[in-house]
């Protein structure tokens, strides 16, 4: 089982997703830099170091050792066509036994918002999380006012839970999430926002 998480490696219409490697470097830090402004507002603050190679190199090592233990699925998001790097999406905080679930987070870069991409690896990452690693919830947070992400999560099935007060500390500060979540066998039909 192992080696077989160890190599994971999905695809898309138009997408490869895959571990991050060390030759993502400056792909991933260019395309972190030129979209910070976009970024950070949803994001934990950056750490001074953030776009260094050693912290992508830490982040790199984190991919495998969590493959490798099951407790994440860190990937990135490529274009097949350029093989361009558009952004990441990571299942985490997997949890077996009677929860059977995971969390999934996302981010992309400026250039590629919008266009459909992470329809695509959020679909895939959920169907790997029910087929390949027999989960049976995916959780998903995001701040209310970020209704582009709100509108992503519902349209790849997740479903409006509530609302978790101070749930997370966003660009400095303690922030309340709107909290989805995603069902292997959902009878709940469609739920509204509130």
């Amino acid at each position: 089982m192992l080696g077989v998480r160890r190599r994971v490696r999905l695809e898309t219409e138009r997408l490869t997703l895959r571990p991050p490697a060390h030759s993502d470097y400056r792909a991933w830090s260019a395309l972190r830099g030129d979209s910070r402004d976009f970024l950070t507002p949803w994001e934990p603050t950056w750490a001074a170091d953030h776009l260094s190679r050693k912290a992508f190199t830490n982040r790199v090592y984190w991919a495998q050792r969590s493959i490798a233990a099951g407790t994440a699925v860190p990937l990135f998001l490529i274009r097949r066509s350029d093989e361009s790097l558009l952004g990441a999406i990571t299942l985490d905080n997997i949890r077996r036994g009677p929860a059977q679930a995971g969390t999934t987070g996302y981010w992309i870069g400026a250039p590629f918002a919008r266009e459909g991409y992470m329809r695509e690896a959020i679909a895939a990452l959920v169907h790997h999380a029910f087929t390949t690693l027999d989960l049976s919830r995916i959780e998903a947070g995001c701040l209310p006012e970020n209704v582009p992400s709100r509108r992503l999560l519902e349209s790849c099935g997740y479903k409006y839970e509530g609302v978790a007060q101070s749930y997370l500390q966003i660009n400095g500060r303690w922030r309340n999430h709107v909290l989805y979540a995603n069902l292997r066998s959902d009878r709940r039909g469609k739920t509204d926002a509130g």
